[in-house]
């Protein structure tokens, strides 16, 4: 959600279980203010907080002038004040750290031991070969901000638009979505990169406008019922719950421009989902 109207925006996401005290409220409007202008971001968002053992991640992304979608850094404070940009990971360190399990410790310089097994040589002569890796919680924390980002992160149908040029910006004329959009699934898209249109039937590709159907919604998204779309307020709020990532609040109040989303959770993954629809 954007530092804009931050308090504003923490109430609607209040029933969610997204709390603020007020010297939070008070050091991130100050200090992400402060971000954007040294780190030159076309605009500051705060992503959500994970709470670790013995001290928490206060998470920021700041948005840079050209793509919306591509242009994006994430960065970590544990007082609200002092941010650090996280680090981009390779594919395989990636991979490494999502096989990493557990709550957070708190302490970025803290170091897990993920241990690789192999089998060498063939036959009788085979033998298996251990070999330890040392992740810093801190590359931890980044591939689980990027997965959460990936699997969860949604916006309004319209809201953003595809330029001739292939940029993705914000859409100057989305004025929201109406009432009954707003209770429907099919309106909300995932803000990712890479999206997948092979689930989309030929007639109904026919109908998309691909200035704004470039993204792919989330109404078939698996396991079937992983999402949650209440309306609040009279249908003047909805509010949008995923059950994969539990912590994970969006909104948007219809008929108006206001939207955004935020993770206030553990980092840790719902497994047994599919267990428990």
């Amino acid at each position: 959600m954007d530092s804009e109207g931050l308090a504003l925006t923490i109430e609607y996401l209040a029933s969610g279980g997204v709390i603020l005290s007020t010297e939070q409220k008070a050091a991130l409007q100050t200090s992400l203010v402060i971000l954007q202008n040294d780190h030159k971001f076309h605009k500051v968002q705060l992503w959500g907080k994970i709470t670790a053992v013995k001290d928490a991640y206060f998470i920021a992304c700041g948005v840079g002038e050209g793509d919306e979608l591509k242009e994006r850094k994430f960065l970590y404070s544990q007082d609200c004040m002092k941010w650090c940009i996280l680090p981009v990971l390779s594919e395989s360190r990636h991979q490494i750290c999502k096989q990493l399990s557990g709550r957070f410790i708190g302490d970025p310089s803290y170091e897990y031991e993920h241990v690789e097994t192999k089998i060498v040589g063939e036959g009788d002569d085979a033998e298996e070969e251990t070999n330890t890796v040392l992740v810093k919680e801190e590359d931890r924390l980044a591939a689980v901000i990027n997965e959460i980002d990936r699997d969860a992160t949604v916006v309004p149908r319209g809201a953003y638009i595809k330029t001739a040029n292939g940029k993705v910006i914000s859409n100057r004329s989305f004025e929201g979505l109406d009432t009954l959009d707003a209770k429907k699934l099919s309106s909300f898209f995932h803000f990712r990169i890479t999206p997948n249109t092979d689930n989309i039937n030929i007639l109904a590709k026919a109908t998309l406008d691909h200035s704004i159907d470039f993204l792919e919604h989330i109404e078939n998204d698996l396991p079937k019922g992983c999402w949650v779309l209440q309306s609040e307020r009279g249908s003047g709020l909805a509010i949008l719950k995923s059950l994969l990532w539990l912590g994970y609040v969006a909104y948007h109040v219809p008929g108006t421009r206001k939207f955004g989303s935020v993770y206030f959770g553990t980092g840790e993954k719902n497994i047994d989902l599919p267990f428990m629809l």
